[in-house]
């Protein structure tokens, strides 16, 4: 009896590659091309989703979030943030239908919330769920045998210190699990949900100040995110990197008046993985790497250390593997808000360029937040996709 679920969960994740996301396995290299050359040069992880942006705001505003006023989501964007909330206790809920164009069932759920502790720290933690919806599976005659919901999760608890007025630094602790098999035999080897510890390191700065006569708000944020062992789905099989990224950004805020308060933000993205190796085939037909580094070879800090200078194009192609994000955001009277963003990424490291919309309302203890993405219908699965946020602030600070 063989089981479509990882077949599915394979192509699935190859349609995310497409948007450069990459597959949740290792594999070898392409089909060689009439040059003799083969291999992708998008950059291949495990548990992708922990790299979508799960909640409404920093989603309509390209993705961008790391250096952003804070709220309930900066355990994923920056949890160091944190340190500089101005509630004691939030509560904030996420729901996003993933790649619509594909599947019509795929969601990422996420829950995240924080408490102050004093003055300098806060504690938080976050459950972000990812469902693959259900797949039919058969036996070799095509027979139904039942159905099987594959998933993702991650759970995290996040810690927050404030250094001054100015300054703070933040981690967090990540438990990861995957399951995209029912457990069944695969190619003769036993298929098994994968499982990762990770961490994050992040920091924050902020300063009030003036610019163009205005009272304004400069901020920069760092946060190196999923730092972590490698996970495997097979015993004695091979083993993917977590997605380490580094997210660097800054934001400034103008206060026009008591009523308008405008901001932009830019952030940077590297995955801290190894490149893909240029492949090559010798006269007798045996594949070889032609340049670049074999990412099997590598442990986890070779990796991140060796990201900075490995691809096989050079400065060139380390280049192209930075992705861009930059977002507006307009609040009027602190109760509603107007956003905008874009995405950049290079066509050769997986061609995610997209605009994004959205608007957000404060009403008493309540925050909603809506987003939504504005892809290229012939070429993003992502096209029209949607996010919704529920924010819940409790107790302000004193």
């Amino acid at each position: 009896m063989i089981s479509k679920t990882f077949a599915f969960a394979t192509t699935l994740l190859l349609g995310v590659i497409s948007d450069s996301i990459a597959l949740a396995q290792v594999g070898g290299p392409d089909d060689p091309t009439t040059d003799g050359r083969a291999g992708s040069q998008i950059i291949q992880t495990g548990v992708p989703f922990l790299l979508i942006a799960p909640d409404a705001r920093s989603g309509a505003m390209g993705d961008a979030g790391v250096a952003i006023s804070v709220d309930a989501n900066a355990t994923h964007w920056n949890p160091s943030k944190l340190a500089f909330v101005e509630n004691n206790t939030s509560v904030a809920l996420s729901y996003t239908p993933w790649l619509q164009k594909l599947v019509p069932d795929i969601n990422l759920a996420y829950l995240s919330a924080f408490h102050r502790l004093d003055d300098r720290n806060v504690i938080g933690g976050s459950i972000r769920y990812f469902s693959l919806g259900q797949i039919q599976l058969t036996d070799i005659y095509g027979q139904n045998t039942g159905t099987y919901d594959p998933n993702e999760f991650a759970i995290d608890g996040t810690y927050a210190r404030k250094f001054g007025d100015k300054f703070s630094l933040g981690t967090s602790l990540r438990f990861i699990y995957s399951k995209l098999s029912n457990g069944q035999f695969q190619q003769g080897q036993d298929i098994h949900a994968g499982t990762a510890l990770a961490v994050d390191a992040a920091a924050y700065y902020k300063n009030e100040t003036q610019l163009f006569g205005k009272d304004s708000r400069i901020s920069a944020g760092l946060n190196i995110s999923n730092i972590g062992n490698k996970i495997s789905y097979v015993d004695n099989g091979a083993k993917v990197y977590l997605p380490t990224n580094l997210k660097l950004g800054g934001a400034t805020t103008f206060f026009i008046d008591d009523f308008n308060e405008f901001t932009v933000t830019l952030d940077l993205n590297k995955l801290l993985v190894p490149s893909p190796p240029v492949y090559a085939v010798d006269a007798n037909g045996q594949i070889y790497i032609e340049s670049g580094r074999d990412p099997s070879e590598l442990s986890v800090p070779a990796a991140i250390f060796g990201s900075f200078s490995d691809a096989p194009g050079g400065f060139s192609e380390e280049m192209q593997e930075i992705s861009y994000s930059t977002g507006l955001e307009y609040w009027y009277n602190k109760q509603f808000a107007l956003r905008a963003g874009y995405f950049y990424e290079n066509p050769n490291k997986g061609d995610r360029q997209y605009f994004t919309l959205g608007a957000g309302l404060k009403y008493n203890i309540f925050d909603l937040d809506f987003a939504y993405l504005i892809g290229s219908q012939d070429k993003s699965p992502l096209a029209n996709t949607l996010r919704f946020s529920l924010v819940f602030n409790f107790v302000p600070k004193k």
